[in-house]
């Protein structure tokens, strides 16, 4: 167990490697011959939750997503922020690095979160039965009645504008920051701006829905539950998965490069989030909620 940080809640964030070497042969028009390629890693993350039922003490494995390696208490700390089961800061003890359940390249692919006594939860409505691979955050869960997202708080419509001209810069300002992604071409990124456009934090991973998490995670384990003021920022494609964590964190705003997906457009529009798709060479499309991008 490391030691915690300046917040109380989490080791100290460990710098370990995200991309690994590799052998490939490069066939070209007019040449043929082996080189050396540097690739993004992908492992399992064990995510486990520690409650109390009294003097009882439960552990149950929550999840277990495939993930680039890195900020792994961020990434739990946003997974159970996005699926509802904590809500404020003081919701959670403590988030530790604890062991192995296999992993090439760290020895350290679990991590667990002890919940607060005082939270109240319900088991059966977040369990998930198989791995969470790296393109899908909602398919290992039990039921589909969990996916539902009645009590959450929607953002406040007129609290936040942006400049489109702002809004569509975000992307390649975001791709700059990109640094494992420079080397690798694989990996994934989520991000927060503000309103006049300054970028507040990066995430990367092999995942979309864990570079969310841990992005999300990272404010969440500095005491900041309402993103109101901030826009997320997609890398890729904006599911419903990713409009959901969004919602969370009461984000008013989903910036992607890529599509949405219709079940995305629906939830922004039920709970007046802009959702904004196709954010690249200087022009984008907005789905809903339209009164946020300033032209």
């Amino acid at each position: 167990m490391s030691a915690t940080d300046a917040s109380g809640l989490v080791g100290s964030q460990r710098e370990v490697p995200q991309s690994v070497e590799v052998g490939a042969m490069r066939v070209g028009a007019e040449c043929v011959g082996a080189m050396r390629d540097e690739v993004v890693i992908e492992e399992p993350l064990e995510i486990i939750m520690e409650w109390f039922d009294g003097d009882v003490r439960t552990r149950r494995t929550l999840s277990i997503t495939m993930r680039t390696p890195g900020h792994d208490e961020e990434l739990a700390a946003g997974f159970l922020f996005g699926e509802g089961i904590v809500r404020e800061r003081s919701d959670v003890v403590a988030i530790v690095s604890c062991g192995a359940i296999g992993g090439r390249h760290r020895g350290q692919n679990a991590v667990r979160v002890t919940l607060a006594r005082s939270l109240a939860h319900d088991w059966p409505r977040f369990e998930r039965h198989v791995y969470a691979s790296s393109s899908c955050g909602i398919c290992g869960r039990a039921s589909i009645e969990a996916l539902d997202v009645d009590g959450r708080e929607r953002p406040n419509p007129d609290g936040f504008v942006m400049a489109a001209s702002t809004l569509v810069a975000l992307p390649e300002r975001v791709r700059a920051m990109q640094r494992t992604f420079d080397r690798t071409g694989g990996l994934h990124a989520a991000a927060l701006a503000n309103a006049v456009g300054e970028i507040v934090a990066v995430r990367e991973d092999v995942g979309r829905h864990n570079a969310v998490d841990k992005v999300l995670g990272a404010r969440f384990i500095a005491g900041e539950t309402d993103l109101s003021a901030m826009a997320l920022i997609l890398s890729g494609r904006a599911s419903f998965e990713l409009v959901q964590k969004a919602l969370a964190a009461r984000i008013p705003l989903v910036a992607s490069v890529g599509a949405p997906s219709s079940l995305a457009i629906d939830l922004a529009q039920r709970f007046d989030m802009t959702l904004v798709g196709f954010v690249r060479d200087g022009r984008c499309n907005v789905y809903s909620t339209p009164q946020r991008v300033i032209l």
